[in-house]
């Protein structure tokens, strides 16, 4: 069982200072190699300050570099779906907190379940994060009775192919019905490592700080071997939080043999009906830097960033470690079928309000192919499996190609034709980066099925 040295991330950080020039470059050869850091590491480059300009130049140019060979230029989108808002817990950073009384509660039926799925199918998502509050009304079976029914859910070539779950922490047998109803990756984050701070801003059965941090432990008892970690930023000190977070992410590797499949890096962010502000901000240039320390620590994890950052930051963060993200989302029940309130329905407010569209856009005009890929969980390749092929640097064969499958169908399905150009184009010159002759010649083929009317289509 996972049990954090508050002591020793505190005396590492105690102990270690921002390097000098040529420290920096050995630290960043060493990620260059794409083995990961030790916490000393990590912690020296949390260390760089704004004024090191030429510094934090080299740290985000070694952090794109390492996630481009790894990952790849692709982004992959998806959006949350929250089902219910009822919540038994009353965290000061959350607007569910049960204390909320200007909070008009929802908790979705299949029907609206169903409906909620299809608007955000018709934005052209095949990945959906399922998100709901902590109370007895929603019990695991209303969760996975929700998952087969997003499954279930059609809109002519369009479904959801991949649903990743985030829910509260839950019982072993628990994780095995999730398992049988066909979740992605399971999510779940610490909020805060420090023991302290977490027990004051929880109340209810998530403050069982114990409970929270072994989750992930009982899910991988269930089978659940893909797993997603993260904290919210702005609780405590964002340093000792990077360390922990990597600290957790090296002990599940070393028991488990798998790393985290995701890290998420929110920022605590406004919410109605929440008073709490954050008692450690982050700083975007702070933020940014986190972002690129994570990815030369852990660099075979997936990086996720949500519409809580702005446009502008998430263009930067996608250069220098972030491959995941979330494109127009809705934080409350029924948020897509119906026009939510954000003075009072929403969990957190939201900065990047961007259509599907105008982000995939965005993300083709930097470069990036957007990618609605979920090949890995239907090929099976989770766990260990993906492990073994991102450790290696070589799942970007199968991300490229993937990505640009459904990319394709994206366009056939839901662009305008000044899209569908940019986008062909983009796809051609896309083509020529696939090394593997043989798979570049079945990418071409398999892209002249998706033109003819085929799908689902993947390596």
């Amino acid at each position: 069982m996972f049990e954090l040295d508050e002591s020793k991330i505190k005396n590492i950080l105690k102990n270690t200072k921002a390097p000098s020039e040529r420290e920096l470059e050995l630290i960043l050869e060493k990620a260059e190699k794409k083995k990961g850091l030790e916490l000393e590491e990590t912690a020296s480059l949390l260390q760089l300050k704004r004024e090191n300009k030429k510094q934090i130049e080299s740290l985000f140019r070694t952090a794109g570099k390492v996630k481009n060979e790894i990952y790849g230029n692709r982004i992959v989108l998806f959006a949350p779906l929250y089902i219910s808002d009822y919540c038994v817990n009353d965290c000061e950073y959350c607007g569910f907190h049960c204390r909320n009384k200007t909070l008009d509660r929802k908790r979705l039926t299949t029907k609206e379940i169903s409906e909620e799925t299809s608007q955000i199918i018709k934005m052209g998502h095949k990945r959906i994060l399922l998100e709901a509050g902590e109370h007895p009304d929603t019990s695991i079976d209303y969760v996975c009775d929700a998952i087969r029914t997003i499954y279930e859910t059609k809109i002519g070539n369009g479904e959801i192919r991949r649903v990743n779950v985030n829910i509260a922490a839950t019982t072993t047998e628990n994780y095995k019905k999730l398992k049988d109803a066909g979740i992605g990756t399971y999510q779940l984050f610490q909020e805060t490592y420090h023991q302290e701070t977490y027990k004051m801003l929880h109340s209810g059965p998530k403050a069982d700080y114990e409970r929270q941090i072994t989750a992930h432990e009982r899910a991988f008892g269930a089978g659940i071997d893909d797993y997603g970690i993260g904290v919210l930023f702005g609780l405590y000190d964002y340093r000792f939080e990077v360390l922990s977070l990597l600290d957790h992410a090296k002990y599940m590797e070393k028991k488990y043999g798998v790393g985290p499949h995701t890290i998420s890096v929110p920022r605590l962010c406004l919410a109605p009906g929440v008073a709490y502000s954050a008692q450690c901000p982050v700083s975007s240039f702070d933020f940014l830097k986190l972002i690129a320390a994570i990815r030369l620590s852990v660099p075979y994890t997936g990086m996720i960033i949500s519409t809580r950052e702005t446009a502008e930051i998430r263009a930067k963060a996608f250069e220098i470690g972030i491959s995941q993200t979330s494109a127009a989302s809705r934080t409350s029940p029924n948020g897509y079928s119906k026009k939510q309130n954000p003075n009072t329905d929403v969990q957190f407010e939201i900065a990047d309000e961007r259509s599907v569209q105008e982000v995939v856009s965005s993300l083709m005009r930097q470069g990036h192919v957007p990618s609605f890929c979920t090949a890995c969980y239907r090929s099976r390749r989770t766990g260990d499996a993906f492990m073994k092929l991102a450790k290696a640097g070589n799942i970007n064969h199968m991300c490229r190609p993937n990505a640009i499958l459904t990319f394709k169908e994206y366009l056939m399905d839901y662009a305008d034709m000044g899209m569908k150009r940019e986008g062909d184009a983009l796809i051609e010159k896309e083509i020529g980066r696939i090394e593997d002759q043989d798979r570049r010649l079945e990418t071409r083929k398999r892209l002249k099925l998706i033109e003819n009317g085929q799908r689902d289509l993947f390596f």
